[in-house]
């Protein structure tokens, strides 16, 4: 005897299927769960997957080693950190250590690394992701715009990090940037340098233009010093953490950078009206505040860092169809700029 379906009167079988016996119906079930089942496992496998990716993306395969320079490989294991012998004239790839963490930008110091990612998609994803000894994720923090600038404290405590919001280049004038410290010890995160009060030419001042960039951290870990911009000009600033407030020093220096003793800047001085070529290095000597160009004369845009404290080391377009090069000099304005790391940028001397 046959099973009519539920309001398909005179039709055997399952409700809606006209003809479909009770077998084929059990079939069908057994098919339906057996597919459920095989999504699950492939929706967890995929999951599983991008936290392995993700995880893996920021395992490294050697820690901050003293006398070691780290850099951002332009090459060898492209867009990941590698590292050579602080010490020496350029190595071929085969003497780098490759295999670090996947950044737009890097730096590292006093045992802490600070890696600012981007990721495709739509809109793309940017985050700065804090880094242990071993390279070994700490911290993420998501972020908005494009990673630009990473700074690290001699101690490893303060962190820093500048995201271009609109526009790329500090060499026109229709950019907007976005500017964080964070400090590791008590987890506090500053998201937007400009809520810290400025005070310019003798007074508090207030304008909706103001953007800061390029911090860079003295060795107590309180007084920063770094770019403003605002009304058309730049300006170096000197900051207090604990006082929370800024003071404008001098006009026109972009991207400081303290030397290790803490008595020198060197920073980018615009010299040219106009986004070909705009700037070339200086070094500002903090007691006397007088200022000298090194010995790089060609065009310079980035935050120096240095490798002691007699030597800079910066990021110039590659020659040979290189993205980028990291070339050395010295800090007093003698010698001349020396190829430092093939294929590489964002430099940083973990002594």
């Amino acid at each position: 005897m046959t099973e009519s379906a539920p309001g398909v009167p005179g039709v055997p079988g399952i409700p809606g299927v006209p003809g479909a016996p009770r077998s084929l119906r059990s079939r069908i079930v057994a098919i339906s769960v057996a597919a459920a089942v095989l999504a699950g496992v492939a929706v967890a496998y995929t999951l599983h997957a991008a936290q392995r990716a993700q995880s893996a993306d920021t395992t490294s395969e050697f820690g901050l080693d003293r006398g070691q320079l780290y850099f951002r490989s332009t090459e060898a294991g492209a867009g990941r950190v590698a590292r050579l012998p602080a010490s020496g004239k350029a190595a071929p790839q085969t003497a780098r250590t490759t295999g670090g963490p996947s950044c737009e930008r890097f730096y590292a110091a006093g045992g802490t690394g600070l890696c600012l990612q981007r990721r495709s998609g739509i809109p793309p994803k940017s985050y700065a992701v804090v880094l242990d000894d071993k390279l070994r994720e700490k911290r993420r923090i998501a972020l908005t715009g494009i990673p630009n600038r990473a700074r690290v404290s001699a101690s490893g405590r303060m962190l820093s990090w500048t995201m271009f919001a609109t526009g790329d280049s500090y060499a026109g004038s229709s950019f907007s940037t976005r500017t964080s410290i964070l400090d590791t010890r008590t987890g506090y995160l500053i998201k937007n340098m400009e809520e810290i009060p400025l005070t310019l030419d003798g007074r508090r001042y207030h304008a909706p233009d103001v953007n800061y960039w390029g911090v860079t951290f003295t060795k107590d870990d309180n007084v920063f010093y770094a770019t403003v911009s605002t009304k058309g000009k730049t300006y170096l600033v000197r900051g207090d953490m604990k006082k929370w407030a800024a003071t404008a020093l001098r006009e026109n220096v972009e991207c400081p950078s303290l030397s290790p003793d803490d008595t020198r800047l060197a920073f980018k001085k615009r010299v040219r009206e106009g986004t070909r070529d705009p700037w070339r290095l200086y070094v500002l000597d903090l007691r006397t505040m007088r200022e000298r160009p090194l010995a790089e004369r060609r065009n310079v845009d980035d935050q120096a860092a240095w490798l002691d404290d007699g030597t800079l080391a910066y990021a110039l377009p590659g020659e040979g169809g290189r993205k980028q090069d990291i070339w050395a000099m010295p800090a007093d304005g003698s010698g001349k700029p020396t190829l430092r790391v093939r294929g590489g940028s964002s430099p940083a001397a973990v002594r």
